[in-house]
């Protein structure tokens, strides 16, 4: 009861830090025949969405393991049907890619947050979460954090998700193939809110997502190297290359797992009738 009682508090006091990011240097929108746009000599960048098209950016460069954060304020109002997206992927059919994806939802509930995993085109690892907060109301920060070791995924700094590297089972991990970071707003009302029951109400259109401080310590892949020593395959310590969760940020994670979560692959057994996946039993 101490720990549900004090948490809401301890998130609560978690400020999102200004950082020195340049979306006219570091990316490129690609999509949305103007719907997106950089602002505010590139502090600032927008996507918008109504019944033609919607709009994305990608950033200039490639990561072979990176800490990649973005702060975001998502379509206020009645947002059914969109989707905003923050992720990392590699070309090609057999990619990987590591997805934050926030799904719409009627004026006054709560959005989901989706979370997944591809290794070499494969899927199926989600899990999803509601919001401890108006996702829509400021600014707040989500990280991807890469690394050899795991995955880990970050709201305000708190840590919601880890996905390890259990390639020793027989779990495929993302770690051979350089990403990008990719971002959108885009219209999916055939599945977004409520498995597509509730459809996008175009009269709200345009709908505009926000992003600032966009973050990206990393190893950046060019020409077929690594910017980091040792082809990024170790860190040195204390740093986002070796870093992992200690006993506070696990309590946190767990804390926001047990209150937040929705759905977990791991534990959706009629999915898996031949049984669970390996990593969701040893972890």
């Amino acid at each position: 009861m101490a720990i549900s009682y004090f948490f809401p508090l301890l998130l609560s006091l978690i400020t999102i830090s200004s950082v020195s990011a340049n979306f006219q240097r570091d990316v490129e929108i690609t999509w949305g025949d103007g719907r997106g746009q950089i602002k505010n000599n590139g502090d600032l960048l927008t996507l918008s969405l109504d019944k033609s098209s919607g709009s994305g950016f990608q950033s200039k460069n490639e990561y072979l393991f990176g800490k990649i954060g973005m702060q975001m304020k998502l379509v206020p109002g009645n947002s059914a049907g969109t989707v905003t997206t923050l992720y990392l992927k590699s070309p090609g059919t057999t990619w990987d890619e590591i997805d934050f994806e926030f799904l719409g939802n009627s004026s006054g509930d709560p959005y989901t947050l989706h979370t997944n995993v591809y290794t070499q085109g494969k899927g199926d690892k989600e899990q999803q979460f509601k919001l401890w907060f108006d996702p829509t109301a400021d600014f707040h920060t989500y990280t991807i954090l890469w690394n050899p070791q795991r995955i880990i995924f970050t709201v305000d700094g708190t840590p919601i998700r880890e996905f390890k590297n259990m390639e020793s089972i027989g779990t495929l991990f993302p770690k051979n193939k350089p990403m990008r970071m990719y971002s959108s707003l885009w219209n999916a009302d055939d599945w977004a809110t409520r498995g597509g029951l509730v459809k996008t109400d175009w009269s709200k259109a345009p709908f505009t997502a926000s992003y600032r401080g966009f973050n990206q310590e990393a190893c950046v892949w060019s020409n077929g190297k690594s910017s980091c020593p040792n082809g990024s395959k170790k860190g040195t310590t204390g740093s986002w290359l070796s870093q992992e969760l200690d006993s506070t940020a696990q309590q946190r994670m767990r804390w926001v797992q047990r209150n937040y979560m929705i759905y977990n692959y791991c534990t959706d057994s009629k999915r898996f009738p031949q049984g669970l996946p390996k990593e969701c039993l040893a972890a």
